[in-house]
């Protein structure tokens, strides 16, 4: 499968499960104001707190999905620079995942890229790549973070 058709099916996949994200705040706030309109104090209690869950739902799914347009932002620009990991070259387990050794050593090596240039927005996409790639996800996404704030000006 291209790189481009496993892009769309990705995107496609996304765009159904928001749309049932969606649908499925749309009924738990219809219950909520079922409850709300009751009259009773318990039910108008409960139909407060569940009308709160479709509000979150719907600001995590805004908030992922805005930063999952950044990180793709990122990622297109970096190619276009020419500035994206080549991990073609490392060796790989069974499960397609980069070898452990070879994941850290390409780590210190984007770690000591940053260090000399630490206000650059393209050397903190490369080190969460870099984080990925070693199976630190926490701090991946948190460099990608740093990287989004670099790339917009903030």
């Amino acid at each position: 499968m291209t790189d481009d058709r496993r892009a769309l099916r990705i995107q496609v996949i996304i765009a159904v499960m928001c749309a049932a994200l969606v649908v499925y705040l749309l009924l738990l706030g219809r219950i909520a104001m079922g409850f709300i309109t009751s009259g009773s104090a318990a039910a108008v209690g409960l139909g407060v707190a569940l009308l709160a869950l479709p509000l979150i739902g719907i600001w995590v799914m805004v908030s992922t999905l805005r930063a999952g347009f950044a990180h793709q932002r990122l990622v297109r620009r970096a190619r276009e620079q020419g500035m994206d990991l080549d991990v073609s070259d490392l060796p790989r387990r069974p499960s397609g995942r980069i070898e452990r050794d070879a994941a850290d050593a390409l780590f210190e090596t984007i770690r000591a890229e940053l260090q000399g240039d630490p206000d650059n927005w393209v050397r903190w996409y490369r080190l969460a790549r870099a984080y990925d790639y070693a199976g630190d996800r926490s701090r991946a996404r948190t460099a990608m973070r740093k990287a989004v704030d670099l790339e917009e000006g903030r």
